[in-house]
């Protein structure tokens, strides 16, 4: 079955165990809460989100098998939240390049 297939119907949800959500690692939880943030301060709605998420994992699953990141539900996710953030024009795209290099950019040791 494919992600698509997964995200169908009432199948949308993100991985669940026994009803719990799965968060392998905590960035997964945080941008799991970015969203659900964003879509009750009225940012965007979970159907929209919804449509952005099939399309990254479509994306995703049109990748060259040699180009094919290992799947990962929730960096779909993340990729999903980006183009939200892009189409709403919620995060100025010259912005993020500018922060993404000063993190690069940062001494050893600094991580804040």
């Amino acid at each position: 079955m494919t992600g698509v297939e997964i995200l169908d119907g009432s199948r949308a949800a993100p991985p669940r165990d026994n009803g719990e959500l799965i968060f392998d690692a905590p960035w997964q939880s945080r941008a799991f809460g970015v969203v659900a943030d964003l879509v009750d301060s009225g940012s965007f709605t979970w159907t929209e989100f919804r449509r952005s998420l099939i399309s990254a994992i479509q994306t995703w699953e049109t990748l060259e098998t040699q180009d094919q990141p290992p799947w990962d539900y929730y960096s779909c996710w993340v990729s999903a939240l980006e183009q939200l953030l892009y189409e709403k024009v919620l995060l100025d795209p010259a912005e993020i390049d500018l922060r993404s290099r000063e993190y690069v950019d940062r001494p050893h040791g600094h991580d804040h």
